[in-house]
């Protein structure tokens, strides 16, 4: 199911992923930062689609983002069966590398903005020893709560201080979209990415698993087994209710409308409050 001509979108329990593959992500990512276009890419799973269907603010942020890109298997199957034949996972920690050593993103300046204490350090010092080419203008912890109004005025300040085109947020969803969109209109940069735990996969804090277990769908298992006391809730709660409602959805018993292309536009504002 497709919204517009040009940047077609698959209909994922009524968000609406774009249906790309990484280049096409690329290109789009780059047309972005080219016109200077604020705006803010979420990477959308099947964590992020049930927690939409729960709170309807999560959903309109999905909508009102730059790019909703699929970040796992099980949404671009729902894309695949939709028509969307070449759709392609685009993870986070993935695009994140393909952005900051891509030669078209040179001139490109970033911020790393997550992690827990001394992890946004810590990445800086690792990407630029593999990309000395790279500008990484400064790095933040975020509370774990909400900012007060001080660490808040701090934060604006220094980006406003840096102007990175790129700001990564490695937080978690949904927090790191509800971050995104509370605080893009208030920041002097381009494009927000929420990259999840991008940021523990590149310092080694979280291992990697091969490209065959990505491709089956299986990655969430791999985290499991990792760190099963903090996502054994996570994913007991999501994944069997986004297998029976896309099932429901892909057999036609039950619709998911997605919002038009024309409809995202005009509502492109920020959709509620970081919480």
């Amino acid at each position: 199911m497709s919204t517009c001509k040009d940047h077609p979108r698959a209909n994922v329990l009524g968000i609406g992923v774009d249906a790309v593959d990484m280049e096409q992500a690329l290109v789009r990512i780059e047309e972005e930062l080219q016109l200077k276009r604020k705006g803010y890419v979420c990477l959308v799973g099947v964590h992020g689609v049930m927690e939409a269907q729960r709170d309807a603010a999560i959903a309109n942020i999905f909508r009102n983002a730059a790019l909703a890109l699929p970040d796992g298997m099980p949404t671009v199957w729902v894309g695949r069966h939709q028509g969307h034949v070449n759709m392609e996972r685009v993870a986070g920690p993935d695009l994140m590398l393909e952005v900051m050593r891509g030669e078209r993103f040179r001139n490109a300046t970033h911020f790393l903005c997550g992690g827990k204490d001394g992890v946004a350090e810590e990445l800086r010092e690792q990407l630029m020893s593999r990309y000395p080419f790279l500008k990484i203008v400064g790095t933040y912890t975020p509370p774990f709560g909400p900012m007060s109004l001080k660490q808040e005025k701090e934060f604006v300040t220094m980006i406003g201080n840096a102007r990175p085109s790129i700001v990564w947020v490695g937080i978690s969803t949904p927090k790191q979209d509800r971050f995104m969109n509370h605080y893009l209109p208030l920041l002097d940069t381009t494009l927000m990415f929420g990259v999840g735990a991008a940021f523990d996969f590149h310092t080694g804090r979280i291992s990697d698993c091969p490209e065959w277990i990505k491709q089956a769908g299986l990655q969430w298992f791999d985290r499991l087994l990792q760190d099963p006391r903090h996502l054994w809730k996570r994913y007991l709660r999501n994944n069997p209710a986004f297998l029976f409602y896309s099932l429901l959805q892909l057999t036609g018993l039950r619709s998911y409308p997605l919002q038009s292309e024309t409809e995202r536009r005009a509502m492109a504002q920020p959709a509620g409050l970081l919480r």
